[in-house]
């Protein structure tokens, strides 16, 4: 077994203009956050308790039990060495599980936060304690097999009876079985469910009740509970999403989460002081998936970037050496936008978690006047960040050629536990729309003359259109921040205008909201976009940033801004903010950004910091030694465990002797 490294990818890391590690810093908070990072790490990594298995040759039942296993171990092991900071938890979960789901994912990720955001100080003294202990496990059962995003669609109902101080919980439909829930299948013996409010006859609304739906002593369903697992899905196979149907299920009247509002025993209900306050625990959650979207895509170029250069493949010139498939342009064309735009969400995910922290704070203490733009913001980029991640991992895929099939490349896996995110915590489309009504909603505001939060204060007036035959440097990251700003701001105004003229022609809102979708799903993602360009380059403005890594990372961010807006060229040109010529430079300059970056391409997924074990691939190794090892990884395949198959003694012998003996 080789154990040099491999000598192309030897090449690439000598010839880098920067050093991994400053940016590895940058990334991760500085050396002090990186090497503690690293230590928990280690303590998973070398840890002979953690066996580390490849679930692709596992059965769906083999990779539950081990998740489970592992998972349980996990919480063991972080209790005992005192891991209790949230960054500190998420690294050294990361490192146990990798990117793979495992059945304790909801308890940590919804139930717990939910108890926190949701209950009562007493209601979290009697469940969250026994949560955070692992005394319960838990998990968040919202969608239903006929509604998911939609929650007034909701229809299992919770009706208060006042004499005997409960909520009957039934599911009245088929279409109101709880399903998809992670953890519900085979885990869970609490669940938090959200289910419509009934009180002397009157809906209140979908509101969150504590249920338990399993026996703490036997694990099997209490008695009016119907339970199971939904069945293999596209991926997650180590997740038991389920099935939850409750037979007029009676739980006491405290089991109501009350932190927002309650009902009283006379049955007299008590609305929240703000209907928004919920978003603050969906913007961490989707603060969550924007980061996770940028990790995932970050390991899928680190594959396929390692891999591109220790490949080599054809001719490039007669006669001369096959040359490394990183070398080709149009390979770098694949790769190196999704690498700036892997960069580009990691950096949102930050930012976004620190306007979280920060937003909790004025919660807090009072003001929730942030909470509109906090929840049109987190959907945006949640859609803004999935979308990207899911065409990118697929085209890295696609750019390992055939290799990048085999489940040796780490790349099916990787994708298929990513690619729900844009269905699970709001549907993409649908999360757009709700960026784009509170779009309008400023829009319009600003049409008063009134004052905007920041995220949008740019839409007080559309930019005028530069004059005819003025040259543009396309390389410029104010003026393509200025390009990214005028671009949404003019289809926030034209969706608003087709909005209003579908109205005067007759149709109710929801229908000309209904007419104008297209045009406003555009305008949300122009936004999003915006954002995320604009902090890419705001972030470079760090005055701490060594001038080695500060022009690579330039190079990355105006490659990001430039693909953005060659992509979608038309809406720049369309008004004639951009010219033909314009769009003619970025073009030329993206080629000449991917020549400057080539050769610092492993350098700056090496920076990433990934260790073998979480990108669980072959072809993305470190030290580049990949044929070997997808030997060595094929040969341990359970069908290779015998010579001969026992199937050829069972149907392919008798069928071939019968043949045979005809002729």
């Amino acid at each position: 077994m080789a154990a040099t490294v491999n000598p192309d990818l030897r090449k690439e890391r000598e010839a880098a203009s920067f050093d991994p590690e400053k940016i590895t810093n940058f990334l991760y908070g500085g050396p002090a956050r990186v090497a503690r990072k690293r230590e928990l790490e280690s303590l998973a990594l070398n840890d002979p308790d953690y066996q580390h298995e490849d679930l692709n040759f596992m059965s769906r039942d083999q990779e539950y039990e081990t998740q489970l296993k592992k998972s349980l171990l996990m919480v063991t092991k972080m209790k005992k060495l005192g891991i209790t900071d949230t960054m500190d938890r998420i690294i050294y979960q990361g490192a146990v599980v990798g990117s793979d789901a495992h059945p304790l994912g909801l308890h940590m990720s919804m139930f717990m936060p939910t108890l926190q955001g949701q209950a009562t100080d007493r209601q979290k003294d009697k469940w969250l304690k026994m949560a955070e202990n692992y005394a319960i496990i838990g998990t968040y059962a919202q969608t239903e097999m006929g509604h998911g995003t939609f929650l007034r669609g909701l229809e299992m109902t919770a009706t208060f009876d006042p004499k005997s101080q409960e909520f009957i919980i039934n599911t009245p439909t088929l279409s109101a079985w709880k399903w998809w829930p992670g953890a519900l299948g085979k885990t869970s013996n609490y669940v938090v469910l959200i289910a419509q409010l009934y009180i002397h006859g009157k809906s209140y609304g979908p509101h969150p009740f504590m249920v338990q739906i399993r026996s703490l002593e036997d694990h099997k369903p209490l008695p009016g509970v119907t339970v199971g697992d939904i069945g293999p899905k596209f991926g997650y196979a180590s997740m038991d999403n389920g099935f939850l149907a409750l037979n007029n299920v009676r739980i006491p009247r405290e089991n109501m989460l009350m932190k927002n509002s309650r009902v009283e025993p006379d049955g007299t209900y008590v609305k929240p002081s703000s209907s928004k306050l919920v978003y603050g625990t969906m913007m961490l959650v989707r603060a969550s998936i924007v980061r996770g979207c940028g990790t995932s895509l970050a390991k899928a170029v680190t594959i396929a970037t390692r891999y591109s250069s220790v490949r080599r493949q054809s001719e490039m010139k007669p006669g001369h050496p096959e040359p490394q498939v990183l070398d080709y342009v149009t390979q770098q064309y694949k790769l190196f936008p999704h690498l700036a735009a892997a960069y580009a969400f990691w950096l949102t995910a930050q930012t976004m978690l620190s306007v979280y922290y920060e937003s909790t704070d004025k919660i807090s203490k009072g003001d929730i006047s942030v909470l509109p733009e906090l929840h049109a913001l987190s959907a945006g980029l949640k859609a803004l960040s999935s979308w990207a991640a899911n065409t990118g991992m697929e085209e890295c895929r696609l750019a390992c050629g055939g290799h990048g099939y085999s489940h040796a490349s780490g790349l099916p896996r990787l994708y298929t536990n990513l690619t729900p995110s844009a269905t699970y915590e709001g549907e993409n489309t649908v999360m757009m729309l709700q960026t784009a009504r509170y779009l309008i909603k400023s829009y319009n505001q600003s049409q008063r003359g009134e004052k905007l939060a920041d995220s949008v204060a740019y839409l007080s007036g559309v930019q005028q259109v530069p004059v005819a035959g003025r040259t543009k440097n396309m390389l410029d990251l104010g003026i393509l921040c200025d390009a990214y700003r005028h671009r949404a701001a003019r289809l926030v105004h034209d969706a608003a205008v087709q909005m209003r003229s579908e109205m005067q022609a007759g149709k109710d809102h929801p229908d000309a909201w209904n007419a104008t979708s297209v045009d406003l799903v555009k305008a949300a993602t122009a936004h999003s976009q915006y954002f995320v360009v604009k902090n890419f380059a705001e972030r470079l403005t760090d005055p701490t940033l060594d001038s080695s890594i500060s022009d690579v990372l330039t190079r990355l961010c105006r490659l990001h801004a430039l693909h953005g807006l060659v992509t979608n060229s038309g809406d720049f040109l369309e008004d004639g903010y951009l010219t033909g010529a314009d769009i003619r430079q970025a073009r030329r300059q993206i080629n000449s950004l991917m020549a400057k970056l080539r050769p610092d391409a492993v350098a700056l997924v090496d920076a990433f910091d990934f260790p073998d074990i979480f990108l669980k691939s072959i072809l993305g190794r470190y030290d580049g030694n990949v044929y070997e090892h997808l030997l060595e990884w094929a040969r341990s395949s359970p069908l290779n465990k015998t010579e001969v198959h026992e199937s050829y003694y069972k149907y392919l012998k008798p069928f071939l002797q019968a043949n045979r003996a005809k002729l």
